[in-house]
């Protein structure tokens, strides 16, 4: 079982969240998708399914969490830096609904994961355990299920931010 302590461990850039309120919320989506899911260990939970060795979640969603932090540093805007980082740590969270791993070891699509992608299920997970409407959307538009909406500034960098890191990521296999 996946205690906060250990999505505390994981993610060292939950420090960059000045809202201890909303940071508390981020680990505590974190270990309720975890328990949801099944899984033991963060670090067992595959980046993607979609390529052979695509490292762990854990080191992909750390990359996005300090790739948005680089921009924003670099943005004029007035931009939510604690929904974005928020957002971007909890990008991908819905992965641990949408993959399962079986006994022998291997990860795949789980039931709920035919079903529903995992913006979807990180979305509403998120938004059940109270995380801010910017927050949810940023998770919920991240991918392609965002194409068709008017993103925010915070889910424009979180997007971009996960598909360079697709991108080069897939480059290398």
């Amino acid at each position: 079982m996946v205690e906060k302590s250990d999505v505390e461990s994981c993610f060292l850039e939950l420090q960059w969240i000045k809202d201890p309120v909303l940071k508390e919320k981020v680990v505590d989506v974190w270990k309720k998708a975890a328990d949801r899911g099944g899984w033991k260990k963060l670090e067992d939970v595959p980046f993607t399914l979609l390529f052979e060795n695509p490292g762990p979640l854990v080191d992909h969603t750390r990359r996005i969490a300090r790739l948005a932090k680089s921009v924003l540093e670099v943005r004029d805007e007035d931009i939510n830096s604690d929904y974005v980082i928020a957002g971007a740590l909890l990008h991908d969270v819905g992965k641990l609904l949408e993959y399962e791993m079986k006994d022998d070891g291997s990860v795949v699509k789980s039931e709920l994961g035919k079903k529903m992608r995992h913006p979807i299920s990180g979305a509403k997970l998120a938004e059940e355990c109270g995380l801010p409407d910017e927050v949810v959307h940023i998770i919920y538009a991240h991918s392609k299920e965002g194409d068709s909406l008017d993103r925010s500034p915070g889910a424009i960098i979180v997007h971009h931010c996960d598909f360079i890191d697709f991108e080069i990521k897939k480059k290398k296999m």
